[in-house]
């Protein structure tokens, strides 16, 4: 499974909950440590329910494979279902149906995560399974030639049939000019097809390790157990190699207006976006990132949004119209706006009318209510967001895995609540210049774009 759908980016925190002004309930003390091959642990106890989430995030993902090797990273998820000789392939998922449980992986352009939903009694056959795969692998040419197969018909069928994917794959490309967030995450279709036997086998003893890989326990679990249990089986698996600083190429400076047009028959509604790089909450200056959030919010975070409330609600121009910014990328990220017509309407007259919107927030700035209002949803998200265990073990995986730390969460809420009206029209202004966007517009067949 491959999370990288940059239209999609625009959806995040898109709440449309009531929000209360208070802090998230207290919830059981978080654990976290190192063990001494250098495998980082988060226990996130929940008594709840008798359920546990386990998740293993090893430090590496698309952005860190070498030139001309695109999708390595993803392949070698698929790979590692593919069994150890103490448990061939097909054993992990029996025992998951069995116990009634479910298990799932994901690579992105940073990560690659496994993880099982499980009773707490099944949590040691979980690290046992686990610690196996993190060092016992099997992988043969025939296993290799296989799934290499499968990986080429994944992407045929998520990216090559669907205009959606191939479009969001080339504003990807053209956005990042030279950092390797630019290649897909599942990879260029004459790279994936050269994969072979040597080049996962390099791939999987260099990241897979256990210093190389963050341990995630959600549930009903208390963290002297969790110890106790990752020790007689992550603690067998010996150190890997130590790695270098993941230190990626960097953009140029962005100067120029960029467009990109798809057109395709099996397209029902024409659809615009503008994108930008922006940095991420790692490499932002402080304060930055929690704008770029709230700035989000207040330009297309949901029902509540400008952009539904004056192009969707008032006008009727727009059938949708939103704008997102996902800031927990190792490197610099993505801010996308976009919209789609409604009956009548043509795309250009929904582009103007969100550009319209964006430019009215650059000059004139926000109203403090309205970003008290956004501040509450954001506050209140957490709250809804320790209602899942899984997404807290996301929540924790995902920042420890990109070089964050247990207490840039803790701290959040409160990032959140000191940013200023001024903080977001500063960031807007900075890093949302129409003159450097990158546009792209999806359309029917009969279909031209237009410039507003």
């Amino acid at each position: 499974m491959i999370f990288r759908d940059l239209l999609a980016l625009a959806l995040s925190f898109a709440l449309a909950v009531p929000a209360l002004a208070q802090d998230p309930p207290p919830q059981a003390e978080i654990a976290n440590w190192t063990m001494d091959n250098g495998l980082e642990v988060v226990v996130i106890p929940d008594h709840r329910a008798p359920i546990v989430t386990h998740m293993v995030w090893y430090k590496v993902g698309s952005a860190d494979e070498e030139p001309g090797k695109s999708g390595i990273a993803h392949f070698l998820e698929h790979l590692m279902f593919k069994g150890t000789e103490r448990h061939p392939a097909g054993e992990l998922d029996r025992v998951v149906n069995e116990l009634g449980g479910s298990h799932n992986a994901f690579t992105t352009t940073d990560v690659t995560a496994y993880m099982q939903t499980i009773p707490p009694e099944a949590l040691a056959t979980m690290m046992d399974f686990e610690a196996d795969r993190m060092g016992g692998l099997v992988l043969t040419p025939e296993i290799i030639g296989a799934e290499r197969d499968v990986v080429i018909e994944e992407r045929r069928q998520r990216t090559e049939s669907n205009p959606q994917g191939l479009l969001g794959e080339e504003v990807t490309a053209t956005l990042f000019q030279n950092h390797p967030y630019r290649i897909p995450t599942i990879g260029w279709m004459h790279e994936m097809e050269q994969l072979n036997t040597e080049d996962a086998t390099a791939f999987y003893k260099r990241y897979y390790a256990p210093n190389n890989a963050v341990l995630v326990v959600a549930g009903d679990v208390d963290p002297e157990t969790v110890r106790t249990l990752a020790e007689a089986s992550y603690g067998k698996v010996p150190r890997g190699p130590d790695l270098p600083p993941r230190v990626r190429p960097s953009e140029p400076e962005h100067n120029t207006a960029r467009t990109i047009t798809l057109t395709d028959p099996r397209v029902g509604l024409p659809a615009f976006s503008h994108a930008w790089v922006v940095p991420s909450y790692r490499t932002a200056e402080p304060g930055e990132a929690e704008a770029l959030d709230l700035l989000s919010e207040i330009l297309g975070g949901g029902t509540r949004s400008r952009f539904y409330q004056e192009i969707v609600v008032k006008t009727g121009i727009a059938a949708g119209a939103g704008a997102g910014y996902s800031g927990g990328a190792y490197d610099p990220s993505a801010f996308t706006i976009y919209g789609a017509p409604q009956g009548e309407h043509t795309l250009a007259e929904v582009e103007a009318a969100v550009d319209e919107q964006l430019e009215r927030l650059i000059k004139d700035g926000i109203t403090a209510k309205e970003l008290d209002s956004a501040k509450m949803r954001y506050v209140r998200s957490l709250i809804f967001a320790r209602d899942e265990q899984a997404s807290m073990a996301n929540i924790y995986g995902s920042k420890l895995a990109n070089g964050g730390s247990v207490e840039d969460i803790t701290e959040w809420p409160d990032r959140i609540r000191a940013v200023t009206p001024e903080q977001v029209q500063a960031v807007a202004a900075k890093y949302l210049d129409p003159s450097i966007a990158v546009t792209s517009y999806l359309l029917p067949a009969e279909q031209e774009a237009s410039t507003p």
